[in-house]
């Protein structure tokens, strides 16, 4: 169960990047996002190897198509495991995206619908007229037809996405809060052991851990309650 949970290093620098690896041995895959890869480079990542962990860069790419694959050029040498695009950028971006890639291990995933996106921001902030659900399936399915790996998607839309894309389509869920830690800016959460019965490959679980009072603790606590999910 250690490489189904990928933890957030969502700190400001390097040296608070290690300090919390550090203190949490066991986790094994790790999620690098915009604040500490615009802050670090890849001095980080090459850090997350030299430990032998497995790396999530989260950079969530939305750009024309020519700049997504240039992007996806220069990350296949970081040697990642997942990396993210923006299903929004559209199906050419998303086809160019993983083309760009080539032979490369890393998995190319696409962002459906941000979990901090409710379904009323949807509409009214997005003007998007599709229900959250179905507006999230036509992501998953623009990117499997796009040649994409997977997909990110909240826990309340796994199940679905897994019906209808498949089991070799990977599924990765943010928004999962134990019932003993708080919800926080997530709009749509589910419990880790719901999350992973409904079909998720892996789940993000920041900070009931990186924020507990003693996170290694908190680690433990969710892989005991993971172990009899």
């Amino acid at each position: 169960m250690q490489d189904t949970v990928i933890v957030p290093l969502d700190v400001p620098d390097l040296p608070a990047a290690i300090a919390l690896v550090e203190n949490l041995p066991e986790v094994t895959f790790w999620k690098v996002g915009l604040e500490l890869f615009v802050a670090t480079g890849p001095d980080i990542l090459r850090y997350l190897k030299d430990q032998g962990k497995r790396i999530f860069l989260d950079l969530k790419f939305h750009d024309i198509p020519n700049t997504v694959a240039g992007a996806c050029r220069s990350a296949r040498a970081y040697g990642v495991d997942l990396l993210t695009i923006h299903g929004t950028a559209g199906a050419i971006a998303l086809t160019a995206a993983k083309e760009a890639l080539g032979d490369s291990p890393t998995k190319l995933i696409a962002i459906t619908v941000l979990t901090s996106i409710s379904p009323d921001q949807l509409r009214d902030d997005l003007q998007v007229d599709l229900p959250l659900d179905a507006f999230a399936q036509h992501m998953a399915n623009l990117a499997q037809g796009a040649g994409l790996d997977g997909a990110v998607c909240s826990p309340q839309e796994v199940a679905m996405l897994r019906q209808c894309c498949g089991q070799d389509f990977t599924l990765v869920c943010p928004g999962v809060r134990p019932t003993w830690a708080q919800s926080g800016d997530q709009q749509r959460v589910m419990t880790p052991q719901a999350a992973l019965q409904q079909g998720a490959n892996h789940l993000v679980i920041g900070r009931p851990i990186t924020q507990a009072a003693d996170p290694q603790a908190a680690w433990q606590k969710i892989q005991a309650e993971l172990a009899i999910a």
